[in-house]
């Protein structure tokens, strides 16, 4: 099983969040880094998701402004566990992988597990449909705030 780490460009495009992405995409799309996998009219849709988060991003520039600053909040430090299911006729491409690292306001750690389905067309990311543990962020960044009864 592959683990991918990386301590520099936590969740940045040559990140190991990526790279696991792109090991479950190889011979599938093209392209350099994860951003250039996508279609400039890619969908994105958060199914599960915590509050705040968009549940829909259109276009491949608002996927890029969405992860931009992302470091500011969560370091993706490791990702592993990943489960490649493939429907070639279908063009679809399902992911299942986990993420780990620390979330930066708090210190604590952050273990996530994704099921992430892609549709791929013309050798491009056309739509992806992402599943994630909400539990997982929020016992990462703290919410909701403990009260004293």
């Amino acid at each position: 099983m592959t683990k991918y780490t990386d301590d520099e460009s936590n969740f940045g495009a040559h990140g190991a969040f990526f790279a696991i992405i792109r090991e479950g995409l190889d011979g599938v799309v093209d392209g350099e880094d994860y951003f250039d996998l996508l279609a400039e009219d890619v969908v994105f849709e958060f199914v599960i998701s915590v509050p705040g988060y968009p549940r829909r991003v259109e276009g491949r520039q608002n996927v890029i402004d969405l992860y931009h600053g992302y470091d500011d909040f969560m370091r993706v430090r490791a990702a592993d566990g990943l489960r490649v299911y493939r429907a070639a006729e279908q063009g679809v491409v399902v992911l299942e992988y986990r993420v780990h690292g620390e979330s930066v306001h708090t210190g604590r750690p952050y273990d996530n597990c994704f099921v992430s389905i892609v549709t791929v067309d013309g050798g491009k990311v056309s739509h992806w449909r992402d599943y994630l543990d909400p539990v997982a962020v929020f016992d990462a960044t703290g919410w909701p705030a403990q009260r004293d009864v």
